[in-house]
């Protein structure tokens, strides 16, 4: 008895210093795999970048300006500052939770609505959202984005367009179709699956805007003077240091942009992305020089800045995965074409005031299409896949939006309106009071 009685003692006190063990272990298993310092440091990093993104649309706002005439700054600036807004508010009421679905309707395809709003994570701890960064640094980053699509379609449809139809598309656009073709991608979806690589919007941000700029300026037609007895006629920009401001505004922004998109602070990751995203902007500069020297016998600020632009949205789709060099000859390639491309859409008639459909939809294309080339983990049959799926869907899209509008109330200012300028005829102000303009701008 008594022996048994050893034993039961023994098993007894094995069990009591296990079952902490047990707890520690648990305990363990549970503890994130990242300090709360890293935690801290990786937030503050999305929020920086989240900062830098919501100033690129002062960059847009001043590129547009610039590249337009001055009796139609009040209605570019007006745009500039509407969309910001209607992007995050339409992405807070729906966005969001369309591009991050989590259920489907169809299987990565058709995303599911299971609620709308925001919806802090179970038990309203936003920390435990992810390894990274709280739910709601997640959710502001991610709508800075939704709303750059619009802002992209803004300039394309400079100067001619009312004002109340567009801010309608816009937000049409970005409250559907932006984070519908998103969540194939980004949310999960069936490109995820089929290793589809944008790493932050050649195609899911740029393109989609330039598909709803295309199918913007096709519905809309050209300025009046834009196209005169089969001859193109340059229509030019009011103010060159507003656009260079502008643009290097964009280049700022895209700092957060494309580093932001390693969606932590991880040293290495970031300051790469961050040398790839800079060196194509640079060679973007030198290959749009080169190529408009060439051709047009003269060195033209517009494209230079423009081929910067292009550069960057170029290299926006593999900032992660290309080497130096490749991203050195992506920006090249994207600067040279986008002064080639400015010049066929005037061919075709298709006017564009800022270029948005080369610099946005021609290079997005570019760019999403050179990861497959420049990076052996991607196929360039998946990354042309994914292009024509976006295309397949967002310039329809687009296309039936401003149609539908144009059948109704109209989406294109009179003609008197247009050449007094839609700074007085949609706003009743000028943005120069009090000026003498001496030339038709």
């Amino acid at each position: 008895m008594q022996k048994i009685m050893k034993y039961a003692m023994l098993l007894v006190a094995i069990g009591a210093m296990a079952l902490p063990m047990a707890v520690m272990a648990d305990e363990a298993a549970a503890e994130p795999t990242i300090s709360q310092e890293m935690f801290t440091v990786n937030n503050t990093w999305m929020m920086v970048a989240t900062f830098l993104v919501f100033i690129m649309h002062l960059g847009f706002a001043m590129v547009e300006t610039g590249l337009t005439r001055a009796k139609n700054s009040v209605n570019i600036l007006f745009k500039n500052t509407a969309i910001p807004a209607i992007g995050l508010l339409t992405y807070t009421l729906i966005g969001f939770v369309l591009m991050y679905p989590g259920e489907w309707i169809v299987e990565g395809v058709i995303p599911k609505i299971t609620s709308l709003g925001l919806s802090l994570p179970e038990g309203g701890n936003t920390s435990a959202y992810n390894e990274g960064y709280t739910y709601w640094t997640d959710f502001l980053f991610q709508g800075m984005f939704a709303a750059t699509a619009a802002t992209i379609v803004s300039g394309a449809v400079a100067g001619r367009i009312k004002l109340g139809p567009f801010l309608i598309f816009s937000t049409v656009y970005v409250a559907l179709v932006y984070p519908f073709v998103g969540s194939w991608v980004w949310g999960g979806g069936w490109l995820a699956e089929k290793n589809f690589h944008d790493f932050a919007g050649s195609t899911l941000v740029h393109s989609v805007g330039g598909w709803g700029a295309l199918a913007g300026i096709i519905l809309l037609g050209p300025r009046i003077g834009k196209y005169v007895n089969g001859k193109v006629k340059a229509i030019m920009g009011h103010n060159m240091p507003l656009l260079t401001i502008g643009v290097f505004l964009l280049w700022l922004g895209w700092f957060g942009f494309n580093g932001g998109s390693v969606l932590s602070a991880d040293p290495g990751a970031v300051s790469y992305v961050l040398v790839t995203t800079s060196l194509a902007a640079a060679a973007g500069i030198m290959g749009s020089m080169c190529c408009s020297w060439i051709v047009q016998k003269q060195p033209d600020l517009t494209m230079v800045l423009n081929g910067c632009l292009a550069g960057l949205v170029g290299i926006t789709a593999g900032a992660d995965v290309v080497s130096i060099k490749a991203a050195i000859i992506i920006g090249l390639i994207c600067g040279a074409i986008a002064v080639i491309s400015v010049m066929v859409f005037d061919r075709i008639k298709l006017d564009d005031p800022v270029g948005a459909t080369t610099v946005h939809l021609v290079c997005g294309i570019l760019g999403t299409l050179f990861v497959g080339v420049f990076s052996k983990d991607y196929s360039i049959g998946v990354q042309a896949l994914g292009v024509l799926a976006y295309g397949a869907v967002c310039f329809p899209a687009a296309f039936i939006i401003f149609l539908v509008l144009k059948l109704t109330v109209g989406i294109r200012v009179s003609k008197e309106e247009e050449l007094k300028g839609l700074d007085l005829g949609e706003h009743g102000m000028e943005a120069y009071h009090g000026f003498q303009f001496f030339t038709n701008v």
